[in-house]
């Protein structure tokens, strides 16, 4: 009847469905399980594209002589369906055509941080979709052009971030207070507010031509954007005339130290026009926040290893391995921008794991899963403070520090929330149409589109299906915004909500992939099936 399978790894609800089907379990000879353990055990050490199961995460064998002694019947047979934690436990099996297999090949196009930056810049050649609509934007910073991009995308948030918290400052300066100055004027020229401070006060505001800077940084921007520069050199440090060392420092001074600006009401008047160009022009601005801060990743390690987050150019480029980076590390390192106006929920910071599930490539063939959950932080959300249990929603980052002291009794002891419970919040503070109206279609639009990109780069096979899994971060305006996908995501029962909705999805793909082969009309469960060529 073809119903011998193999599991590899810790999944011990696939092996109790597939024996309640009437399967037969064939396990893997000694020899591909010692090659399996020291595979498991490099990747490990120097990480992978995949989600990997965490390392003390064990399962309990059957106690059941009868599986025993079946699985010893079939010790010669070849599996018919094949789970396992990744591909490569795969390769210790000759694959016929008919075996299933939930693993394709070639899915770090898509399933690693490098790869996923890289292929998404194609996506307006598959659709008339900008990928900076649900992408925030990425560099791989081993890559030259890429590094210098960043650079000039650095340089020009920065830019940007000092107008917006210049005219935020000048709406909280008092109108008496505030400076009439000419644009342009030269440093020392009646730089200080009157009244006249104290010399026990606040230091005096930074020189009016640090705005200028920033005008001239921001008009060349725009004027980029709209093809001004198409026939031309595009604009260079030298020929701009700016010290971007000493204007970087002076925006962080701004963005994180205090420092203030004030603005003459011609400079005031500039800046929010052009910030209001370059707004109708940016679809990132209202994520971008005011701080430039950025977050640096490994390009194809899981579970938030060697992540942080940093609002110093230079930082990131020494995070990435200094200045210069030989062609052997191209793809190892991207930086992308940091989401700084996430939706919280009670002051606190969270992500969201999706699943969908690929059942074809050609034609491409993706299934949605209608429930998810959510992962907070374990400290409030904070952009003066940037230190990981504040930002980095990861449960193996997590789990490694303890909550905040006075945390609101409302968030989860655990971490974990269902969608359902996002649900009831949202609906709770007013906006219960947002998840059904705004936060499902955004993410159901993101993961088509990069799975599109990725679409002839991945080894397509017939008899294979594959689960993944994405995180999601939601914008203020409850816009979802793509962080990475994962490929083997984990179904660690770490709360009650993993357990029971791992448990379910693990149920919900066999009845796509078995079930649904011999009945097409059978249920299947919370998948919907959103995208079929």
């Amino acid at each position: 009847e073809k119903k011998i399978f193999t599991v590899q790894g810790p999944y011990p609800v696939i092996r109790s469905l597939l024996r309640a089907r009437g399967w037969v379990e064939r396990k893997l000879p000694d020899a591909c399980s010692e090659r399996e353990t020291q595979q498991q055990q490099e990747e490990k050490e120097k990480g992978d594209g995949a989600e990997q199961e965490e390392a003390e995460e064990q399962w309990d064998e059957d106690a059941d002589g009868i599986h025993d002694l079946m699985s010893h019947l079939v010790r010669d047979q070849l599996p018919h369906f094949i789970w396992a934690s990744r591909l490569r436990a795969i390769n210790c099996l000759l694959l016929q055509q008919d075996q299933v297999v939930n693993h394709y090949t070639r899915v770090n196009a898509f399933t690693t941080k490098d790869g996923l930056c890289q292929n998404l810049r194609n996506l307006p050649w598959f659709d008339q979709v900008d990928p900076d609509t649900f992408f925030p934007r990425c560099y791989r910073l081993g890559a030259p052009d890429e590094r210098q991009a960043f650079i000039e995308d650095f340089r020009q948030t920065a830019a940007r971030s000092l107008l917006k918290a210049a005219l935020e400052g000048a709406r909280n300066t008092p109108a008496g207070a505030k400076q009439h100055l000419k644009s342009g004027e030269e440093p020392g020229e009646s730089c200080v507010p009157h009244p006249m401070p104290s010399t026990a006060g606040p230091e005096p505001p930074l020189s009016p031509q640090l705005v200028e800077e920033a005008l001239q940084v921001c008009r060349q921007h725009l004027g980029s954007l709209g093809h001004q520069d198409i026939d031309g050199d595009p604009p260079s440090p030298h020929r701009t005339g700016i010290d971007w060392d000493r204007f970087l420092r002076d925006c962080y001074r701004v963005a994180h130290e205090g420092a203030r600006l004030v603005l003459s009401q011609e400079q005031e008047e500039q800046s929010r026009a052009l910030l209001q160009r370059l707004v109708e022009q940016l679809p990132q601005n209202g994520m971008d926040g005011d701080c430039n801060v950025w977050i640096v990743k490994p390009g194809a390690k899981s579970r938030g290893r060697g992540i942080a987050c940093t609002a110093r150019l230079e930082e990131v480029l020494q995070l990435a391995g200094g200045c210069t980076a030989p062609l052997a590390w191209e793809g190892e390192w991207v930086v992308q921008k940091y989401v700084e106006r996430p939706l919280v929920i009670f002051g606190t910071k969270f992500d969201i794991r999706q699943w969908f599930l690929v059942t074809d490539w050609k034609p491409l063939t993706v299934w949605f899963y209608r429930k998810s959950y959510l992962r907070f932080c374990s400290q409030p959300f904070s952009m003066h403070n940037l230190h990981p249990a504040r930002h980095l929603c990861n449960v193996s980052i997590q789990k490694q520090y303890m909550p905040a002291q006075g945390q609101d009794p409302r968030l989860p002891r655990d971490q974990i929330w269902s969608c359902r419970q996002l649900q009831l919040y949202l609906a709770h503070v007013g906006r219960a149409g947002a998840w059904h109206q705004v936060m499902v279609p955004g993410m159901k639009a993101a993961v088509v589109g990069a799975l599109r990109t990725a679409q002839d780069l991945v080894g397509s096979r017939k008899s294979s299906f594959e689960l993944y899994g994405a995180d999601f971060v939601f914008g203020e305006d409850c816009q979802p915004w793509l962080l990475e996908i994962n490929a083997s995501p984990t179904m660690a029962p770490s709360s009650a909500v993993t357990s029971r909705l791992c448990a379910s999805v693990q149920r919900d793909t066999l009845r796509i992939v078995i079930d649904r082969r011999n009945n097409p009309t059978c249920p299947t469960g919370a998948f919907e099936l959103i995208y079929k060529e």
